[in-house]
């Protein structure tokens, strides 16, 4: 039998944490990654270092203290992963992390492969990355890619994604996302059986649903518009109501073409896509909550045909209400 070649030398991976970043990727993404090519059929090794833009310990948002190994002067890597990105409510990513950008964009002149975990991917879209390209982050940040990166397209549903440069650009979505970019990263330079060794060391699930299972309705736009204002309120206790969307229409008193502009102005949903929204939010707090058939709950939201209601969930949360329900359902205790 013909020996295995011996594996290549390391591959270097720059970690970039930011003081809005939090711990578990960056020191998550250490540990697995430095980990990879000990096993007997790894292809090659991964040197991971932990750099930010501050060359001293700092504090992070969630108060614990991060020490970088290098900072970004002294830094070049064969692959560069953005950890996440925490922002309060309200503040905008505009001005941030010029430093931090820069030597992103340095690393693509270089062609290097450029990663995110989770909301990682806003700074890659600060940095006009992911212009007409797909993306994935946090379901959590849909507001701000619909707000302020409108060229972007943003994929909730995905964990990982495929964002451009025949790829060399790689975003993922979901707080725990790490897990899975550590997993693709080291099958893809590792190896399959390197992957699945370290996918047993480390306990790493499988997400085969995506995200979309555990968001919620992204939170509509703030606005001034007062008909849409009013429209809204009395939807919230007449979603299930029959041919919601024409009433919704004759309540405003506008014309249905202005009508339909105005509230996707206003909201950024769609009227049919925001009842639709409404119900299936319902749809899951019963699913949680209550032993009700889905059939009866199909009614209860809106929907005379449970087929589909079922479709409909399906295609907005990525799985069943039966596969929803039986994955979420509250217990009591001692049940």
């Amino acid at each position: 039998m013909p020996s295995r070649p011996k594996p290549t030398s390391p591959l270097t991976i720059a970690i970039l944490s930011l003081p809005e970043s939090g711990t578990m990727a960056p020191y998550g993404l250490h540990e697995v990654l430095g980990e990879a090519g000990r096993g007997p059929n790894a292809l090659r090794s991964l040197h991971p270092t932990l750099v930010a833009a501050e060359t001293g310990a700092y504090e992070t948002g969630s108060g614990v203290r991060v020490t970088p190994q290098q900072g970004l002067e002294d830094s070049t890597a064969d692959i560069v992963v953005v950890c996440d990105i925490h922002l309060e409510p309200g503040l905008s990513p505009e001005g941030r992390w010029s430093e931090e950008i820069a030597w992103v964009h340095r690393h693509i002149a270089a062609d290097v492969l450029v990663c995110s975990a989770c909301s990682g991917a806003v700074l890659l879209a600060e940095a006009g990355l992911l212009d007409g390209a797909d993306a994935a982050s946090h379901w959590i940040m849909a507001d701000l890619f619909r707000d302020r990166y409108p060229n972007v397209k943003f994929r909730p549903e995905r964990i990982l994604c495929d964002s451009g440069r025949a790829g060399r650009l790689i975003t993922t979505g979901g707080a725990s996302s790490w897990q899975d970019l550590a997993l693709y990263l080291i099958g893809r330079f590792c190896g399959a059986e390197e992957a699945a060794r370290i996918a047993r060391l480390f306990l790493l699930g499988d997400r085969a649903y995506g995200q979309l299972p555990f968001a919620s309705m992204t939170r509509p736009r703030q606005h001034d518009n007062a008909a849409i204002a009013d429209v809204q309120t009395w939807l919230a206790d007449h979603y299930a109501s029959s041919n919601p969307v024409t009433a919704m229409v004759a309540r405003s008193g506008l014309a249905e073409r202005t009508f339909k502009r105005q509230f996707k102005a206003a909201t950024g949903y769609a009227p049919v896509d925001y009842v639709q929204a409404m119900r299936i939010e319902e749809a899951k707090q019963m699913l949680e909550t209550e032993p009700m058939a889905i059939e009866e709950i199909a009614v209860a939201v809106g929907y005379e045909d449970p087929t589909f209601f079922r479709k409909l969930f399906r295609r907005r949360v990525g799985i069943t209400p039966a596969q929803y329900r039986q994955r979420n359902r509250l217990r009591t205790l001692g049940e």
